[in-house]
């Protein structure tokens, strides 16, 4: 996408997603978290003054910003799009950040504290090289935050219903912790977000319904469409139980041989 398009992009939705979310939790995140669990999840990952940070899959990195500006951490974003890491740039300004416009994995070359990878797991169909990346970034001790759906890979019908279905790749919890535990990765704090994420999710499409016309002059009506449509799965199947969504961190406690 197009730096002008994606800038576009972003301000149609902007004042739908600030109504979904109560005040302050809304801070340019394109997702279903909200500020506090944002800031709860790195907090519970250890970031803090002096900590550097990785966060794949960053966007206009929206929850970058506000952990940078609140906790007091160094910051590298890196995502695969040229035009949100320019929207990036511009929005933390003034903050120790820096961005990489890449692919991953492989990951950046260093080592960071702490790897964040927020509400972009689902899109990895190969998650055993991505997570060994991740440990090959850590040293003994570094933390892995993300979130993850959590189920069973889709059934051919329910990849028709999902809207660009092909970055859907559900996970059962118990594969995960074990590709985790493979890497040298323990788990050290699990937290169950299905409920909260089914109320932001229906909070967006009622905020998205009610601006359809507005966003589709910007945008497009079948943009919007989509959507809701897409946001309108994930409340089914988050009610319904067929994914459940959580906030995991895992420690390092081990190196491994040939990690990157």
């Amino acid at each position: 996408m197009r730096q002008d398009a994606r800038t576009t992009f972003d301000d149609a939705l902007g004042p739908a997603r600030h109504t979904a979310f109560a005040p302050g939790e809304f801070v340019g995140q394109e997702s279903f978290m909200q500020a506090g669990e944002i800031v709860s999840l790195a907090t519970r990952a250890g970031v803090g003054p002096g900590v550097s940070v990785l966060d794949l899959c960053c966007g206009v990195a929206g929850p970058g910003r506000l952990i940078t500006a609140e906790l007091g951490c160094t910051y590298m974003g890196v995502d695969s799009s040229s035009s949100a890491v320019e929207i990036a740039r511009e929005r933390t300004a003034g903050l120790p950040c820096r961005f990489e416009v890449a692919g991953v994995p492989p990951l950046p070359a260093g080592e960071f504290d702490v790897v964040l990878l927020l509400e972009a797991i689902l899109a990895f169909p190969d998650k055993e090289t991505l997570v060994r990346g991740i440990a090959g970034a850590l040293p003994v001790g570094g933390r892995f935050a993300c979130t993850v759906e959590e189920g069973h890979p889709l059934t051919r019908a329910e990849a028709a219903a999902m809207p660009d279905d092909d970055t859907v790749w559900l996970v059962p919890l118990r594969d995960l912790v074990e590709c985790l535990e493979r890497s040298g990765l323990e788990v050290r704090s699990l937290e169950e977000c299905s409920d909260a994420h089914r109320m932001a999710a229906d909070s967006l499409i009622d905020a998205f319904t009610a601006d359809r016309t507005a966003i589709a002059a910007r945008v497009g009506g079948r943009a919007v469409d989509e959507l809701i449509a897409a946001h309108s799965v994930w409340s089914d199947w988050l009610a319904q139980g067929r994914v459940r969504k959580f906030a995991l961190v895992a420690e390092k406690t081990r190196e491994l041989m040939q990690e990157r």
